[in-house]
């Protein structure tokens, strides 16, 4: 294993961080549910690599707290799943939105999601001894010399790949 790598991702890189949060630990029929919803999806995507998730880690930032970092292909993939009618995420949203308004999870269990599209030049990466994690299980990694030894080469590198515009003008 080489000692100091770094992602190996090229153009724009989509994040999504998605949770939850068990806010009455004896009400376990209402967030076990919800819990079980989001690993179940995971199993959906993992099964269908066409619908753009490259890679997740799932973390824990209290006993309490539940979440899953994504790294999608792009931000259409991601809201094509979201919105998919096939996908069970379509199906538990329903199931979630119907018990919300009849008020049954209502301070039971937390659930919240954030997404970002990060520009090329807008991330950079470093892993000493680690195993590909995070953004280099979604891109693969390379040495750390490949991309810079100094986080500002690695937010300096830029990919082959030029936008249509630069190439025309």
């Amino acid at each position: 294993m080489v000692s100091r790598t770094t992602a190996d991702a090229e153009g724009e890189v989509v994040v999504l961080l998605i949770g939850m949060r068990i806010n009455r630990f004896w009400a376990v029929h209402l967030w076990l549910p919800v819990m079980l919803a989001m690993f179940r999806m995971l199993r959906e995507l993992e099964k269908d690599p066409a619908r753009g998730l490259r890679s997740r880690v799932m973390l824990t930032a209290s006993p309490r707290t539940y979440y899953i970092v994504q790294y999608w292909e792009s931000k259409e993939k991601l809201y094509g799943y979201a919105t998919a009618p096939d996908a069970f995420h379509h199906k538990a949203w329903a199931k979630l939105n119907r018990k919300e308004r009849t008020g049954k999870l209502r301070g039971q269990v937390g659930i919240w999601h954030e997404a970002y599209v990060v520009p090329e030049g807008s991330y950079e990466a470093i892993y000493g001894d680690m195993p590909a994690f995070g953004l280099a299980a979604a891109y693969g990694q390379v040495p750390l010399e490949k991309r810079g030894r100094y986080a500002k080469d690695r937010f300096a590198h830029r990919s082959q790949q030029q936008p249509a515009a630069e190439k025309a003008g």
